[in-house]
Protein backbone atom coordinates (compact mmCIF):
# COMPACT_ATOMS: atom_id res chain seq x y z
CA UNK A 1 0.00 0.00 0.00
CA UNK A 2 1.52 3.31 -1.11
CA UNK A 3 1.82 6.37 1.16
CA UNK A 4 -1.15 8.10 -0.47
CA UNK A 5 -3.43 5.05 -0.58
CA UNK A 6 -6.46 4.89 1.64
CA UNK A 7 -6.07 2.31 4.43
CA UNK A 8 -8.36 -0.71 4.09
CA UNK A 9 -11.51 -0.73 6.19
CA UNK A 10 -11.16 -4.49 6.76
CA UNK A 11 -8.16 -6.77 7.28
CA UNK A 12 -8.93 -10.48 6.87
CA UNK A 13 -6.41 -12.66 8.71
CA UNK A 14 -6.29 -16.33 7.76
CA UNK A 15 -4.02 -18.69 9.74
CA UNK A 16 -2.81 -21.55 7.56
CA UNK A 17 -0.93 -24.79 8.11
CA UNK A 18 -0.52 -27.30 5.28
CA UNK A 19 -4.02 -26.77 3.84
CA UNK A 20 -3.63 -25.43 0.32
CA UNK A 21 -7.02 -26.71 -0.84
CA UNK A 22 -9.02 -24.82 1.78
CA UNK A 23 -6.80 -21.75 1.49
CA UNK A 24 -7.25 -21.53 -2.28
CA UNK A 25 -11.03 -21.81 -1.94
CA UNK A 26 -11.11 -19.13 0.77
CA UNK A 27 -8.97 -16.68 -1.18
CA UNK A 28 -11.03 -17.21 -4.34
CA UNK A 29 -14.23 -16.60 -2.38
CA UNK A 30 -12.93 -13.31 -0.97
CA UNK A 31 -11.67 -12.22 -4.40
CA UNK A 32 -15.17 -12.73 -5.81
CA UNK A 33 -16.75 -10.35 -3.28
CA UNK A 34 -17.43 -6.72 -4.26
CA UNK A 35 -15.00 -3.87 -3.50
CA UNK A 36 -12.00 -6.14 -3.05
CA UNK A 37 -9.65 -3.15 -3.33
CA UNK A 38 -11.00 -1.68 -0.07
CA UNK A 39 -9.83 -4.56 2.10
CA UNK A 40 -6.71 -6.64 2.57
CA UNK A 41 -6.16 -10.36 2.97
CA UNK A 42 -3.31 -11.54 5.19
CA UNK A 43 -2.28 -15.20 5.31
CA UNK A 44 -0.26 -16.17 8.39
CA UNK A 45 1.33 -19.39 7.19
CA UNK A 46 3.24 -21.96 9.24
CA UNK A 47 3.53 -24.63 6.55
CA UNK A 48 6.88 -26.34 6.11
CA UNK A 49 6.70 -26.32 2.30
CA UNK A 50 6.27 -23.05 0.36
CA UNK A 51 3.16 -24.11 -1.56
CA UNK A 52 0.60 -22.27 0.56
CA UNK A 53 2.67 -19.10 0.62
CA UNK A 54 3.17 -19.17 -3.14
CA UNK A 55 -0.54 -19.77 -3.68
CA UNK A 56 -1.47 -16.87 -1.40
CA UNK A 57 0.95 -14.43 -3.06
CA UNK A 58 -0.29 -15.44 -6.50
CA UNK A 59 -3.80 -14.47 -5.41
CA UNK A 60 -2.70 -11.08 -4.13
CA UNK A 61 -2.65 -11.83 -0.40
CA UNK A 62 -0.07 -10.50 2.02
CA UNK A 63 1.91 -13.41 3.47
CA UNK A 64 3.33 -13.49 6.99
CA UNK A 65 5.67 -16.43 7.48
CA UNK A 66 5.40 -18.05 10.91
CA UNK A 67 8.03 -20.39 12.38
CA UNK A 68 5.69 -23.05 13.79
CA UNK A 69 2.00 -24.01 13.75
CA UNK A 70 0.47 -22.04 16.59
CA UNK A 71 -2.87 -20.50 15.71
CA UNK A 72 -2.84 -17.84 18.43
CA UNK A 73 0.67 -16.69 17.52
CA UNK A 74 -0.12 -16.84 13.79
CA UNK A 75 -3.17 -14.61 14.15
CA UNK A 76 -1.23 -12.14 16.28
CA UNK A 77 1.47 -12.01 13.60
CA UNK A 78 -1.15 -11.35 10.95
CA UNK A 79 -2.80 -8.66 13.08
CA UNK A 80 0.55 -6.92 13.59
CA UNK A 81 0.82 -6.53 9.82
CA UNK A 82 -2.81 -5.41 9.36
CA UNK A 83 -3.80 -1.87 8.41
CA UNK A 84 -7.59 -2.18 8.55
CA UNK A 85 -9.84 -0.52 11.09
CA UNK A 86 -11.61 -3.85 11.59
CA UNK A 87 -9.84 -7.20 11.93
CA UNK A 88 -11.55 -10.42 10.84
CA UNK A 89 -9.96 -13.70 11.96
CA UNK A 90 -11.12 -16.23 9.43
CA UNK A 91 -10.52 -19.98 9.31
CA UNK A 92 -9.66 -21.12 5.80
CA UNK A 93 -12.47 -23.68 5.77
CA UNK A 94 -15.20 -21.33 7.05
CA UNK A 95 -17.59 -19.86 4.52
CA UNK A 96 -17.81 -16.12 3.87
CA UNK A 97 -20.28 -14.42 1.53
CA UNK A 98 -21.29 -10.89 0.53
CA UNK A 99 -24.00 -11.03 3.23
CA UNK A 100 -21.34 -11.54 5.91
CA UNK A 101 -19.34 -8.68 4.41
CA UNK A 102 -22.39 -6.39 4.48
CA UNK A 103 -22.97 -7.27 8.14
CA UNK A 104 -19.41 -6.23 9.00
CA UNK A 105 -19.81 -2.93 7.17
CA UNK A 106 -22.89 -2.15 9.25
CA UNK A 107 -21.05 -3.05 12.47
CA UNK A 108 -18.17 -0.74 11.60
CA UNK A 109 -20.63 2.16 11.59
CA UNK A 110 -21.87 1.38 15.12
CA UNK A 111 -19.34 2.71 17.68
CA UNK A 112 -20.98 0.69 20.46
CA UNK A 113 -19.76 -2.56 18.88
CA UNK A 114 -16.12 -3.35 19.63
CA UNK A 115 -16.02 -6.97 18.52
CA UNK A 116 -17.90 -10.21 18.14
CA UNK A 117 -18.52 -12.99 15.65
CA UNK A 118 -21.29 -14.61 13.63
CA UNK A 119 -23.99 -16.94 14.88
CA UNK A 120 -23.25 -20.59 14.20
CA UNK A 121 -25.01 -22.39 11.35
CA UNK A 122 -25.75 -26.11 11.50
CA UNK A 123 -25.50 -27.80 8.13
CA UNK A 124 -26.28 -31.13 6.45
CA UNK A 125 -23.99 -32.97 8.89
CA UNK A 126 -26.49 -32.40 11.71
CA UNK A 127 -30.02 -32.84 10.27
CA UNK A 128 -31.42 -33.76 13.69
CA UNK A 129 -29.62 -30.99 15.52
CA UNK A 130 -30.96 -27.95 13.68
CA UNK A 131 -33.05 -27.10 16.74
CA UNK A 132 -29.77 -26.38 18.55
CA UNK A 133 -29.30 -23.27 16.42
CA UNK A 134 -31.94 -21.51 18.51
CA UNK A 135 -30.27 -22.67 21.73
CA UNK A 136 -26.89 -21.47 20.47
CA UNK A 137 -28.39 -18.07 19.72
CA UNK A 138 -29.75 -17.83 23.25
CA UNK A 139 -26.48 -18.93 24.85
CA UNK A 140 -24.36 -16.75 22.61
CA UNK A 141 -26.35 -13.55 22.32
CA UNK A 142 -28.26 -13.39 25.59
CA UNK A 143 -26.25 -15.42 28.09
CA UNK A 144 -22.71 -14.55 27.02
CA UNK A 145 -21.63 -18.04 25.95
CA UNK A 146 -18.24 -18.92 24.51
CA UNK A 147 -17.46 -17.72 20.99
CA UNK A 148 -15.41 -20.15 18.92
CA UNK A 149 -12.89 -19.44 16.19
CA UNK A 150 -14.96 -20.99 13.43
CA UNK A 151 -17.58 -18.29 14.08
CA UNK A 152 -15.10 -15.76 12.60
CA UNK A 153 -14.06 -13.28 15.30
CA UNK A 154 -14.10 -9.62 14.29
CA UNK A 155 -12.53 -6.91 16.46
CA UNK A 156 -11.75 -3.23 15.99
CA UNK A 157 -7.99 -3.03 15.62
CA UNK A 158 -7.41 -0.57 18.48
CA UNK A 159 -9.57 -2.70 20.79
CA UNK A 160 -7.63 -5.84 19.80
CA UNK A 161 -4.41 -4.06 20.79
CA UNK A 162 -5.90 -2.99 24.15
CA UNK A 163 -6.91 -6.60 24.83
CA UNK A 164 -3.38 -7.79 24.14
CA UNK A 165 -4.37 -9.99 21.21
CA UNK A 166 -4.64 -13.76 21.42
CA UNK A 167 -2.63 -15.85 23.82
CA UNK A 168 0.13 -17.74 22.03
CA UNK A 169 -1.86 -20.97 22.22
CA UNK A 170 -1.70 -23.54 19.42
CA UNK A 171 -5.25 -24.63 20.29
CA UNK A 172 -8.10 -23.22 22.41
CA UNK A 173 -6.89 -19.68 21.79
CA UNK A 174 -10.46 -18.87 20.78
CA UNK A 175 -11.99 -19.89 24.12
CA UNK A 176 -9.46 -17.86 26.08
CA UNK A 177 -9.89 -14.82 23.84
CA UNK A 178 -13.67 -15.13 24.00
CA UNK A 179 -13.57 -14.75 27.79
CA UNK A 180 -11.58 -11.52 27.62
CA UNK A 181 -13.59 -10.13 24.73
CA UNK A 182 -16.85 -10.80 26.58
CA UNK A 183 -15.50 -9.28 29.77
CA UNK A 184 -14.53 -6.07 27.96
CA UNK A 185 -18.05 -5.62 26.55
CA UNK A 186 -19.30 -4.20 23.27
CA UNK A 187 -19.77 -7.67 21.79
CA UNK A 188 -22.34 -8.54 19.14
CA UNK A 189 -23.15 -11.78 17.31
CA UNK A 190 -24.23 -11.24 13.74
CA UNK A 191 -26.44 -12.73 11.07
CA UNK A 192 -26.33 -14.41 8.67
CA UNK A 193 -25.08 -17.44 10.59
CA UNK A 194 -21.81 -18.95 9.41
CA UNK A 195 -20.73 -22.55 8.81
CA UNK A 196 -17.43 -24.36 8.37
CA UNK A 197 -16.51 -27.13 5.95
CA UNK A 198 -17.88 -30.60 6.60
CA UNK A 199 -14.63 -32.27 5.48
CA UNK A 200 -13.53 -33.56 8.86
CA UNK A 201 -16.98 -34.67 9.97
CA UNK A 202 -17.64 -36.45 6.69
CA UNK A 203 -14.31 -38.27 6.97
CA UNK A 204 -14.53 -39.18 10.64
CA UNK A 205 -18.25 -39.00 11.39
CA UNK A 206 -20.28 -36.09 12.80
CA UNK A 207 -20.96 -37.66 16.18
CA UNK A 208 -17.39 -38.83 16.71
CA UNK A 209 -16.08 -35.38 15.78
CA UNK A 210 -18.56 -33.63 18.09
CA UNK A 211 -17.69 -35.91 21.02
CA UNK A 212 -13.96 -35.36 20.50
CA UNK A 213 -14.41 -31.61 20.29
CA UNK A 214 -16.45 -31.65 23.49
CA UNK A 215 -13.78 -33.72 25.22
CA UNK A 216 -11.05 -31.24 24.26
CA UNK A 217 -13.11 -28.31 25.52
CA UNK A 218 -13.66 -30.10 28.83
CA UNK A 219 -9.96 -30.97 29.17
CA UNK A 220 -9.00 -27.34 28.52
CA UNK A 221 -11.43 -26.16 31.18
CA UNK A 222 -9.91 -28.69 33.57
CA UNK A 223 -6.49 -27.16 33.01
CA UNK A 224 -4.81 -29.36 30.42
CA UNK A 225 -2.16 -27.38 28.51
CA UNK A 226 -3.11 -26.10 25.04
CA UNK A 227 0.25 -27.46 23.80
CA UNK A 228 -0.66 -30.95 24.99
CA UNK A 229 -4.15 -30.65 23.54
CA UNK A 230 -2.72 -29.54 20.19
CA UNK A 231 -0.47 -32.62 20.07
CA UNK A 232 -3.34 -34.96 20.94
CA UNK A 233 -5.71 -33.26 18.50
CA UNK A 234 -3.47 -33.80 15.51
CA UNK A 235 -2.59 -37.32 16.56
CA UNK A 236 -6.29 -38.24 16.73
CA UNK A 237 -7.10 -36.34 13.55
CA UNK A 238 -4.94 -38.62 11.41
Amino acid sequence: MGPSAEPPWLSVIIPCWEDATALAAALDAFAALPDSASREIIVADASAAPGCRELARARGAVVVECPAPNRGAQMNAGAARAGGALLLFQHADTEFTHRHLDALRRVLGDPAVLGGAFHRKFDERHPRLRWLEKLNRTLGAKLGGTIYGDQSFFVRRDHFVRLGGFKDYPLMEDMEFSRRLRRAGGVRLLDPPIASSARRSVRRGAWRTSIQNGAFILLFKLGVSPVTLHRWYYQWKR
